[in-house]
């Protein structure tokens, strides 16, 4: 099974998980229409691994045909989009976000730029907001609510899930 590490990864919910021993490759960055919507977002972070080396752990994605000849995978209980296929081919595209460790593969090349949003260009020089440690007393409140109420699955594999100590 591929190079001897595994990557895992899931949904934001935690009812669908998945793991592969093959490091994902291609990765890039892919600003077309179809991703575009898929994401609901102004590009869609995808890199492949082998069929044969992807493991579904938790749960199963549900499909949905984009074209008729892609496929493409999300979960039915929170929507968090997972997976690309061509139809027939021997890999699965995996969504970088969904990994437990999206840091660990970086994007190589960005495709479909004559799609991309004519100032995706310029998001570098955008001013950058404080984040949870600077914030201010109010946003701090804001932060500690979220981290109290917080539902999302853990970027880790379970035993069970959802927790028993979390509402259903």
């Amino acid at each position: 099974m591929g190079d001897g590490m595994i990557f895992s990864g899931g949904c934001q919910c935690g009812a669908v998980r998945y793991r592969t021993g093959s490091r994902p490759e291609n990765a890039h960055l892919c600003h077309c229409r179809m991703c575009q919507k898929a994401a609901g977002n102004y590009f869609m972070p995808l890199a492949s691994v082998p069929l044969a080396d992807l493991t579904m752990t938790r749960g199963e994605a549900s499909w949905f045909h984009s074209s008729d000849i892609v496929k493409r995978g999300f979960c039915s209980q929170c929507g968090t989009p997972l997976f690309f296929q061509t139809i027939g081919d021997d890999s699965m595209a995996v969504t970088l976000g969904s990994l437990d460790r999206p840091m660990d593969i970086a994007p190589q090349w960005l495709s479909d730029m004559d799609m991309a949003m004519p100032w995706f260009s310029g998001l570098a020089d955008l001013p950058k907001g404080a984040g949870e440690s600077d914030a201010g007393k109010e946003e701090s409140r804001r932060y500690a609510a979220i981290r109290a109420t917080n539902h999302q699955h853990p970027d880790h594999d379970t035993e069970t899930w959802p927790l028993e100590s979390q509402p259903s």
